[in-house]
């Protein structure tokens, strides 16, 4: 199964450090870890001595491609190792993800911190990787001392304990921002220029005439207040041609009334036809 943001059509990034999974116990989270890599553009996923092995077949299996929600092609090509030392002999720099210290005197950085850093380096031709321990137990001190320094989260010190994919998920997002220019993937479309001030004063005369005339100046001393509230309401909205558009029809509606046989309502104010303006409303293409 596949998301909604799923578009295959798309060009798909690839590359970023190795995700090492050190003896990864339950095929949920290999596939949910996949599925976070794919998000973030990793592609290099080593399996380090899985409690269950890998790849397997039956139960265990549909639960880790479930779990991929698309990203099964990750685990497909993950490679198997088993040990630590045979998973990162070809890697130039090593991270160790802990949540706890453990007096190696190493190096100890956060994601946003150590990603740029790789993210430099990768681009140079190094080869980096992160390891991720066991879910219950983390990476062993032995482990740890294999990696040239630690990567770790700031978390509530009280519950510092990550899911693995999580863990894998945070990562992947500051390689991304580090890797990129981060910018969000759409943008706002904008289907009508702003308003020119001309378009805008005219709304606002019409709109002041006809709430004056309905009594909505009271008391008259504050008239001049009320009105600059008024416009400048309208201003922060940074109004397009279609917003005044529209706003102007609404306005014209409440003022005649409902249409009837197709034509004009007649003012019920003025009791005859209004002629039309120049600004009715026109709904936006996709409404």
């Amino acid at each position: 199964m596949t998301g909604a943001g799923t578009n295959r059509s798309k060009p798909s990034l690839g590359g970023g450090p190795a995700i090492i999974l050190v003896r990864p116990q339950l095929a949920v989270n290999i596939g949910m870890c996949a599925r976070a890599m794919a998000n973030f553009g990793l592609t290099d996923l080593r399996l380090v001595a899985p409690r269950e092995g890998w790849p397997r077949s039956g139960a265990y299996r549909k639960g880790a491609y479930a779990a991929a929600a698309g990203a099964v092609h990750l685990l497909e090509a993950a490679r198997l190792f088993e040990t630590v030392e045979a998973a990162i002999l070809d890697l130039n720099f090593v991270w160790a993800s802990t949540a706890r210290e453990r007096g190696q005197h190493k190096p100890i950085l956060t994601p946003a911190e150590a990603m740029p850093k790789s993210a430099r380096k990768i681009t140079s031709g190094e080869k980096h990787g992160v390891l991720f321990g066991p879910e219950r137990t983390g990476l062993a001190n032995d482990e740890v001392a294999l990696a040239d320094a630690i990567l770790t989260f700031p978390v509530n010190p009280a519950f510092a304990s990550l899911n693995l994919a999580q863990a894998v998920l945070l990562t992947g997002y500051e390689w991304m921002g580090a890797a990129t220019d981060a910018k969000p993937p759409f943008t706002t479309v904008q289907r009508s220029p702003a308003a020119s001030r001309e378009m805008a004063l005219s709304f606002f005369d019409y709109l002041e005439t006809e709430l004056e005339r309905a009594g909505f100046f009271r008391p008259k001393s504050k008239q001049p207040v009320m009105r600059r509230n008024l416009r400048n309401m309208f201003h922060r909205m940074q109004l397009t041609e279609q917003d005044v558009r529209s706003l102007r029809g609404m306005v014209v509606r409440l003022v005649e009334g409902p249409r009837t046989g197709g034509e004009r309502g007649k003012n019920p104010r003025r009791g005859d036809p209004t002629p039309p303006e120049p600004l009715e409303a026109r709904p936006d293409e996709d409404e």
